[in-house]
């Protein structure tokens, strides 16, 4: 299994976070073949890793 660094990295939250602060999911783009996810209200937690693929097929969901 690979093993990613995502300690110096720059974080976006989704655009579909709500704006006073709760219920954030933030994304790290550029990294190879995943997409690392995590919750904003625990930055030092853990991050799923979910494959690009799955996290397209994730996004064009809630799009419709």
């Amino acid at each position: 299994m690979r093993e990613y660094d995502l300690s110096n990295t720059r974080w976006r939250k989704s655009s579909y976070s709500d704006g006073d602060g709760g219920n954030c999911l933030e994304v790290l783009d550029g990294v190879t073949g995943v997409v690392p996810v995590r919750d904003s209200k625990n930055p030092t937690g853990p991050a799923l890793l979910l494959p690009t693929a799955a996290w397209t097929v994730f996004v064009a969901g809630l799009k419709s």
